[in-house]
């Protein structure tokens, strides 16, 4: 028997899309680990690490909602090539501030927030062109490599190579990102400039005002209820997992007592992890379904957040980040294919920006506490925000099992 074709291939589209995600994760994981240790030689102070990390998701509270329904309506291409291009000069501003000797706690704050608004217009852009591209048979194929890119480039390769980098000459990760992103820009300028927009109707009434549509989707989400649980249980894991990670790089660094160059080898393990559950999760929520399977990923990812914070050596701190890999990289995939498949494309964008808003909106309050609980001991981020996130994954484990797409 011969299988069809939407089973086989992805598309080229979608293949370039991939492949510009390639570069750009590579490009993520080099700045992803380069900042943090920026920011940590610039203040050991707690609460400001945590502000800092964080100001990477504010603009997911601020703008996410607007950005998601100017994407429903605007052509996706055309955004991603304007955030990747802003990209490329916010790493050629960093590297010139460090070269100039002005670099200081202001400039990194403002250039990771600004990084972070280009985030969210690629980021959602990216996510809204899915259901254009792929069939419901493909979702977590494309899913899968979509993860596998931010895996394998982004933890395997950029961020021990960002990290290793850092330490000999600090500027020279900076100037890699922008020559990621550059490449980046060259392959989405490959793709046809309407080939990630969604098939609308041509006797489609006008558009309603830009107003009247963000209106529309957040009705949309308060009325789906299976949606918005799914939304607000992922809003509360996030919360705990950024209280876990807001002040990460110092666990890492003075209480696990580790040198800055091997920072990214110690968080290798967890790209480690999530490249076999980016592999194995297509399989695995075809044997025992897509939502048994979500169901078994959230409490083992939650339990790996307080396991990293009990860890007394570095050696423990890795196994626990095996662990933690595995299971997000099975999460983050059957999610999004668990949304591709419940919410209509055509108002995407829009409950795409009014989720994350939610997710990521409350990341930055957690991060901040995160800072706060940092400042009496390093380890209660982790073991906090362990202890809430598995109490309620767990709690969590028969809704989600319910869930049908």
């Amino acid at each position: 028997m011969q299988r069809s074709k939407s089973t086989v291939e992805l598309g080229d589209t979608f293949n370039k899309l991939w492949s510009a995600a390639m570069f750009s994760k590579f490009a993520d994981g080099l700045i992803g680990a380069a900042i943090p240790l920026l920011a940590a030689s610039l203040t050991r102070d707690p609460i400001l690490i945590a502000i800092q990390a964080n100001l990477f998701m504010l603009p997911w509270l601020l703008f996410a909602i607007p950005i998601g329904a100017l994407l429903d309506r605007l052509n996706r291409r055309a955004a991603m090539l304007m955030v990747q291009t802003s990209r490329v000069i916010i790493g050629l501003a960093l590297a010139s501030l460090l070269l100039s000797g002005e670099m200081n706690l202001i400039w990194l704050a403002s250039l990771t927030f600004v990084f972070g608004v280009s985030e969210v217009v690629y980021d959602t852009a990216t996510q809204s062109a899915i259901p254009s591209l792929l069939q419901d048979d493909q979702l977590e194929k494309g899913n899968s490599k979509l993860q596998i890119a931010d895996t394998v480039m982004q933890g395997f390769v950029g961020a021990p190579l960002g990290a290793y980098i850092f330490a000999v000459m600090a500027f020279i990760p900076f100037l890699g990102v922008s020559a990621c992103y550059l490449v980046a820009i060259l392959l989405v300028l490959s793709i046809s400039k309407d080939a990630l927009q969604p098939k609308l109707d041509p006797a489609a009434p006008k558009r309603p005002p830009l107003k009247d549509e963000i209106r529309e989707g957040l009705q949309y989400l308060w009325r789906q209820k299976v949606l918005l649980r799914l939304v607000l249980t992922t809003g509360f894991i996030g919360f705990c997992y950024s209280m876990g990670f807001a002040t990460q790089v110092l666990f890492i660094l003075d209480h696990l007592v580790v040198a800055e160059a091997n920072y990214g080898w110690v968080l290798l393990p967890l790209g480690v992890g999530a490249l076999i559950g980016a592999v194995t999760s297509a399989r695995f929520s075809l044997r025992i379904g897509r939502s048994t399977a979500l169901a078994i990923a959230l409490p083992g990812s939650a339990l790996s957040l307080l396991l990293c914070g009990l860890s007394p050596n570095v050696y423990w701190f890795m196994a626990a980040g095996l662990m933690q890999g595995f299971f997000i990289a099975h999460w983050n995939i059957l999610l999004m294919s668990t949304y591709h498949a419940m919410i209509p494309n055509e108002i995407f964008g829009r409950i795409h920006g009014a989720r994350r808003t939610i997710v990521w909106g409350l990341m930055p309050i957690g991060g901040l506490l995160g800072g706060v609980l940092a400042k009496i001991d390093l380890t209660l981020p982790l073991i906090v925000g362990g202890i809430l996130a598995t109490a309620l994954a767990l709690s969590a484990i028969r809704f989600i099992r319910s869930i049908q797409t």
